[in-house]
């Protein structure tokens, strides 16, 4: 497999979360963002959507992160992602898509380009807009984790939630969001990070990270 994908967008991180924790071997194709060339028609010929991540896998392109995820989990069921139980499977879809629709789009490069040119607001006034949204959605899943009484992980193992909440949360670090009212949040984050599965996914341990150089 082969996957195209930039070391910040959180959709890349996504995917390279569920291939470690399916054990799946890929090559990592750095797609850079701040330069276009997801944009460019080489890109675009093969992904419509001009989006990072493409994953290059039996003969066909796929792109949108969430329709990859389930699809990996179904063509590979080994190492699950969801879980067996139609209520399990249910209570991930529902916290992780609550952030994969409702933050994304508000969230992602494109639009906050567009906030900053042509619109002209300030980056203190992106920044606010940022963690305005955050809020919005990461407070109603805190609720929800401490009305399920998770422990380290939603489940007894991370999974599908998991592959979505940490992007977010790495993401919101950067725009110096605080969690210290969230700590499901926080704990689970933790137990991650701590996993070598995530530690491996990580955006600063990614070939295209110009940090690495340095």
């Amino acid at each position: 497999m082969k996957l195209y994908g930039y070391y910040r967008s959180s959709t890349s991180y996504r995917l390279r979360i569920a291939l470690e924790l399916k054990g799946i071997a890929f090559e990592n194709i750095p797609v850079n963002l701040l330069q276009s060339e997801q944009k460019g028609a080489a890109y675009t010929s093969r992904n419509p959507f001009g989006s990072v991540p493409m994953l290059e896998a039996d003969g066909r392109d796929r792109a949108q992160s969430m329709a990859l995820i389930e699809w990996l989990d179904e063509a590979h069921p080994e190492r699950p992602l969801l879980p067996a139980d139609l209520e399990d499977r249910y209570t991930a879809r529902e916290l992780a898509y609550a952030i994969a629709t409702e933050l994304h789009a508000p969230l992602n490069l494109p639009v906050l380009k567009y906030l900053k040119n042509p619109l002209g607001h300030s980056q203190d006034e992106i920044d606010t807009w940022y963690r305005h949204w955050l809020a919005r959605t990461l407070g109603p899943v805190e609720q929800r984790l401490a009305q399920l009484g998770t422990g380290d992980f939603l489940f007894d193992r991370p999974g599908f939630f998991e592959v979505v909440l940490l992007p977010q949360v790495y993401n919101a670090r950067r725009f110096s969001f605080d969690f210290g009212d969230k700590p499901h949040i926080e704990r689970i984050e933790a137990a991650c990070l701590a996993l070598p599965e995530f530690q491996r996914a990580h955006p600063d341990n990614q070939p295209d990270n110009p940090e690495r150089s340095q």
